[in-house]
């Protein structure tokens, strides 16, 4: 039993979030992330100085989140001679790091409310999507759920899977809190284009790796190799640095179109287009890139099961 320990805490977590995703009654820590980058906000974001309190932000709630789960680790096994108890609180980290599921979920909700109706498609995808989503059409809707699935594919499944492997269940949890600070304040209008900036160049160093490697996974998972060089040709097509990789391979993979202007706090922000056929999206499509999806991270957890047994 001893020999296969260090394999179980991800076997068991990312069993967990296969069989309940995230539980709206259950506590997850990015509430408490959260509830910790808004009050740093608040004090902090005002006045001169923003950039270097921003920074400072972002560097200390970042190293809190690794320091308070190696101490919460590292307690665990002074408080006994068995493994046992910080295995249990590795699982509980790699369940609450782990989104696939819960992704999936929403994406098949935002189509079936897409077909009922465009406002209730709409309302849908607000939960999923940060940008303005009250003027978008049916095809938008679908779109911008498509477009979500793919780049949290990397946020919510291949990054936090690679950093475990890198530095464990603390560097998955410092990952979770860059991911947050950049999707709270790394955006560049006139409130966080100061403050959120080191967040988000934090957030593009952290997913630099994963987002190459998610379209990689994709390509594979969809037995479509040929894919890898739209995502090349398209993948830096994006303002991210980052996102555009996995939503190139899976644009790709369906052979559409994705970009096009979108609204974030009542400012037109316009994305390069990702692919040239622009044709309509449907249920068949949604299905196709959810199962693609799985398959990659299902082939993300298998490399990480073999890097660190």
């Amino acid at each position: 039993m001893e020999s296969v320990l260090p394999i179980l805490p991800l076997l068991c977590g990312w069993t967990l979030d296969l069989l309940a995703g995230d539980p709206r009654w259950l506590p997850h820590p990015v509430v408490a992330f959260g509830r910790a980058i808004a009050w740093c906000e608040r004090q902090l974001n005002k006045e001169r100085g923003r950039l270097v309190k921003g920074a400072a932000t972002a560097l200390t709630l970042t190293a809190l989140a690794y320091l308070l789960t190696a101490e919460l680790l590292e307690a665990a096994r002074g408080l006994s001679t068995s493994p046992w108890p910080s295995a249990v609180i590795e699982t509980a980290c790699v369940f609450y790091c782990l989104a696939g599921t819960t992704l999936a979920r929403e994406v098949r909700e935002v189509f079936r409310a897409a077909d009922r109706s465009t406002e209730e498609g709409r309302r849908q995808v607000a939960r999923i999507v940060g940008r303005d989503t009250g003027a978008l059409s049916a095809q938008e809707v679908r779109t911008a759920a498509l477009e979500t699935l793919a780049e949290n594919l990397s946020d919510g499944v291949v990054a936090p899977l690679f950093w475990y492997a890198l530095l464990g269940a603390p560097g998955m949890m410092a990952y979770k809190m860059i991911n947050t600070l950049d999707s709270m304040i790394g955006y560049r209008n006139e409130r966080y284009r100061l403050f959120g900036r080191f967040a988000a160049r934090m957030d593009d160093a952290a997913n630099y790796v994963p987002a190459r490697l998610t379209a990689l996974l994709m390509a594979v998972a969809s037995g479509r190799l040929r894919v890898l060089g739209f995502t090349r040709r398209y993948g830096r097509c994006h303002a991210s640095p980052n996102s555009g990789y996995p939503e190139a391979a899976l644009a790709g993979i369906l052979d559409c179109r994705f970009g096009g202007p979108h609204d974030y706090f009542g400012e037109e922000v316009w994305k390069p287009y990702i692919g040239t056929h622009d044709r309509p999206l449907t249920t068949a499509d949604m299905r196709l890139a959810i199962r693609i999806n799985r398959r990659a991270e299902a082939l993300m957890v298998a490399a990480t099961l073999l890097l660190i047994a």
